[in-house]
């Protein structure tokens, strides 16, 4: 094999000049992303026009990037790739709960509350009465679940993303199961809302014709010793995004009900059902 680059060999002679003592894992993932990589340059004939608008638009993602926004990661969920490698990562028996992605707006500690406690704190929205229970794969309940919860407010926009307008801690909290696997809490009615539109994404979204809107959804981090994590959300079926959220994130197994009680007021039921971690 030549050592000198040409269109036809220029995957060999890329990969040949990796060392020979690196981290197998590494090669292996090198490997194959150099080989993809020239394979798509190769199919789609790709321009040095082209090629130079790619670097500035991945230079723009990296400049608009901070401590409070990840464009990066905004690129990764609405390209699909995100929910990807969750799947991947997360592939589970029938009948446990579904991962989705994670999203940039969870914030770690939030306040532990009481059980059936309220976590709208600005008044705003039609309030909703989230409850169901936290389960094993063979419908057991598990006690001492903590399911750590957080949503938009009524307007489309987390606390964190409003500091000095709403309170803190809006719509989140901390709940632990009971004995009989059951939590409980009182958030809103979620409404859908746009993912952060103003940068590189989305203008490459707009580019593409697409929308930049997410479904609404409560979001649930659901812990137990013994269980592997489950990151989710629960979707409201009647969303006019249910089918088409911006960055991949609806599964028809997390669909859940969305009803009026008897008094008129929302509810919302919905199991969490565990799978044991693996032991060391």
């Amino acid at each position: 094999m030549t050592k000198y680059f040409s269109e036809d060999q220029s995957v060999d002679v890329v990969n040949a000049r990796m060392g020979g003592e690196i981290n197998p894992r590494l090669r292996e993932v090198m490997t194959s992303l150099v080989s993809h990589l020239h394979a798509f340059a190769k199919e789609v004939e790709l321009t040095q026009a082209e090629w130079d608008l790619a670097i500035e638009f991945l230079t723009k993602t990296g400049q608009i990037c901070t401590e409070e926004r990840q464009e990066f990661i905004l690129l990764s969920d609405v390209l699909g790739f995100s929910m990807l490698v969750d799947a991947i990562n997360n592939r589970r028996p029938a009948g446990a709960t579904e991962n989705t992605v994670f999203g940039p707006f969870h914030v770690a500690n939030a306040p532990v509350r009481e059980y059936g406690a309220t976590i709208s704190l600005d008044g705003k929205g039609e309030p909703c009465h989230f409850t169901g229970r936290v389960l094993d794969l063979d419908g057991n309940p598990i006690a001492g679940a903590c399911v750590d919860v957080w949503s938009d407010n009524s307007d489309g926009y987390y606390d964190v993303q409003q500091p000095g307008i709403q309170p803190k801690w809006n719509n989140r909290g901390r709940f632990m199961s009971r004995e009989d696997g059951r939590y409980s809490f009182v958030g809103i009615k979620p409404v859908s809302y746009p993912i952060p539109d103003d940068g590189p994404v989305g203008k490459m979204l707009g580019a593409l014709g697409r929308h930049p809107y997410r479904p609404a959804h409560m979001h649930f981090l659901v812990t137990a010793e013994g269980y592997e994590t489950i990151v989710t959300h629960t979707f409201v079926g009647e969303d006019s995004y249910i089918g088409d959220d911006t960055v991949f994130g609806v599964k028809e197994t997390l669909v859940a009900p969305f009803v009026r009680d008897g008094e008129g007021a929302w509810r919302s039921d919905y199991d969490f059902v565990m799978v044991p971690s693996l032991q060391e």
